[in-house]
């Protein structure tokens, strides 16, 4: 049984809660990365997505580099047990209608797994 903790990424990008979108997308981009957290005052406060990005911003015809990420930010951020199988990880996805988790570990976020991260075993037939 495959468990969360096998697929998740552990270099978790972030974000202070007053950066830009423009900003935050750039990242995604520079990291290679769907997502970033936002923090504020050393805190996780949510998530924004690639999703967000383009619904709640580009979507949205807001105005670039005038809105913060914590206007277009997804919370609280769904978390997920590092050790519970990736089938549960699927399913809270589905439930929650989110292409993110935040993976815990003793109540810290400790990684991030993301849908893509779920087709990782189809594609090197480990399923």
């Amino acid at each position: 049984m495959l468990t969360v903790s096998q697929l998740m990424k552990r270099d978790l990008v972030s974000v202070d809660s007053g950066t830009s979108v423009v900003d935050a997308a750039k990242l995604m981009k520079a990291c290679n990365v769907g997502s970033v957290l936002v923090f504020h005052d050393h805190q996780i406060i949510g998530i924004v997505t690639e999703s967000d990005v383009v619904r709640k911003f580009v979507g949205a015809d807001k105005t670039p580099y005038f809105v913060p990420v914590e206007d277009i930010m997804s919370c609280p951020i769904i978390g997920i047990e590092e050790r519970r199988p990736l089938t549960e990880a699927a399913d809270l996805m589905d439930r929650h209608q989110t292409h993110h988790l935040g993976v815990t570990k003793g109540g810290a976020v400790v990684g991030i797994l993301s849908v893509r991260d779920l087709l990782h075993p189809v594609s090197t037939d480990n399923f």
